[in-house]
């Protein structure tokens, strides 16, 4: 079938597509910007067309000579109004739509006694009203699923930051509440597997076992080999809840608020028309779905991240995610990228950090008093940076000449670092990416980078643009570029 997928850079659109092209589907994906689709793996073998589905006039491209689509997109993040936001993408699609013999869309699971006016159901109301109105005007089939667990999904992170954090927590007394979590694999399966199935049009509900949340941070805990002890209070404050899981976690206060809405009640779906319709996917475990995401981060083989479809390109960024911490700094320079590897392949030793030197000798001193290396180890060659040698308190991870290099700290810290440089050729010039990258170990590494980010914030800005100046005062001998 000629397929078309919206919401193609967030976390399941982009897994989706993928799975569709192996089934010999024909695939064209919708995107505001052309350009964060461009380096997906499976970019060359799709079409892409630009467009918005708050803006009418660019659908009609879009949809044009295809079969199906899937409706993959919603406004949580960075729209107050999300709901009427919402509303009218669902009206735009509808009306642009006309002829399509059918819509795939992802909803989430609804508590038995669901009620939309509620305070506590404004998010999940928002999806089931897109739902329905999709319903209403085109052939749909809408998947409603719960809490989804892969590498990289919101739900999977809550849940992983919350119980590798806190050792012991009171939590409010719905956490005892069943939900239905679903693996990500199979919440996949069952998009692919619907298409073409006009017997699948309506709602279907999809999950695995039925669980309470508090056993799914225990059954976490237990595969990571954690103790962990949750005590369950008379008391019912979600919207509390969320903003105490967006200060625990990298999940955003946007994000957190539909997460919690989605367990302060009981959910379990009827997945009995699943059964029925797919007697070939078996949902996995709870367990199994945690070990395999656990793998995969591990591994850093995580297709999507929760993330991927919120905000757009800036030249500063911290994200928390997947355990780690990075905190990303870019600049355009006025050098090529031989001569900008050039100036951040030599720092460290005799010459030292461009900036704050002192701050980086200080924090050598107390590097050496905790048993630390220090800066005392200096740096092998003034300017060479080979994989294995050391500089100052770091270790050469990658280098590979003009673009990259990555230094993994062997300093004493709460959990692991690395400070990145990439130098990519952009429009003539150079695109300087310098990041640096933190995995805390715990509650005492994630109060080490929170307690240190003023003056790391500081000290990684001034860097950055140091390295920008010297790249562009550095005469082109000095980086090789003579000799190509």
């Amino acid at each position: 079938m000629k397929v078309l997928v919206t919401g193609a850079t967030g976390y399941i659109a982009g897994r989706l597509v993928p799975r569709l092209l192996a089934a010999g589907h024909d695939v064209r994906v919708l995107a505001r910007d052309r350009a964060r689709v461009q380096d997906r793996s499976w970019a060359s073998r799709v079409e892409t067309v630009e467009g918005d589905l708050l803006a009418p006039e660019t659908l009609g491209p879009a949809l044009a000579g295809v079969d199906a689509a899937y409706y993959l997109v919603h406004s949580m993040c960075g729209e107050k109004n999300f709901a009427e936001v919402d509303r009218r993408a669902a009206r735009n699609f509808v009306a642009a739509g006309r002829g399509l013999r059918q819509v795939v869309y992802l909803g989430g699971l609804l508590p038995s006694a669901f009620h939309a006016d509620s305070p506590d159901s404004e998010h999940l109301a928002s999806r089931a009203e897109t739902g329905r109105i999709l319903a209403e005007g085109l052939p749909t089939t809408e998947l409603r699923a719960g809490p989804i667990i892969g590498s990289g999904s919101a739900s999977f992170e809550m849940v992983r930051y919350l119980t590798e954090r806190l050792p012991a927590m009171i939590a409010p007394r719905w956490i005892a509440n069943d939900v239905q979590p679903i693996a990500i694999r199979d919440v996949l399966a069952y998009l692919v597997g619907v298409l073409g199935r006009e017997d699948a049009f309506g709602v279907i509900d999809v999950g695995s076992d039925p669980l309470a949340f508090r056993e799914m941070m225990y059954v976490y805990a237990d595969v990571r080999g954690l103790k962990r002890w949750i005590t369950p209070v008379p008391v019912l404050a979600p919207k509390l809840a969320a903003l105490w899981v967006g200060l625990v976690t990298p999940i955003p206060n946007c994000l957190a608020v539909p997460l919690v809405q989605g367990v302060v009640r009981p959910v379990v779906g009827d997945t009995s028309r699943a059964r029925t319709l797919f007697p070939g996917i078996e949902p996995i475990p709870y367990r199994a779905a945690v070990e395999l995401a656990l793998n995969r981060t591990d591994r850093a083989d995580v297709e999507t991240r929760w993330s991927d479809a919120l905000g757009r390109s800036r030249t500063v960024s911290m994200e928390d995610r997947e355990g780690l911490v990075r905190e990303v700094r870019s600049r355009l320079v006025d050098a090529p990228p031989q001569r900008v590897f050039a100036t951040f392949s030599s720092l460290g030793g005799a010459r030292g950090w461009l900036v704050w030197n002192w701050a980086w000798r200080f924090r050598g001193f107390l590097d050496q008093l905790v048993g630390g290396p220090g800066l005392r180890r200096g740096r092998r060659h003034p300017q060479q940076a080979l994989p294995g040698d050391a500089i100052d308190f770091w270790r050469v991870e990658e280098a590979h000449a003009p673009n990259l290099l990555r230094l993994r700290a062997e300093m004493k810290v709460p959990g692991r670092a690395w400070l990145q440089w990439e130098a990519r050729p952009e429009e003539g010039r150079t695109r300087l990416v310098q990041t640096a990258i933190f995995a805390p170990r715990g509650l005492p590494g994630a109060l080490y980078w929170y307690g240190v980010y003023p003056v790391h914030a500081k000290i990684f800005s001034d860097l950055v643009r140091a390295i920008a100046e010297d790249a562009e005062r550095r005469p082109p001998a000095s980086a090789g570029e003579r000799s190509g």
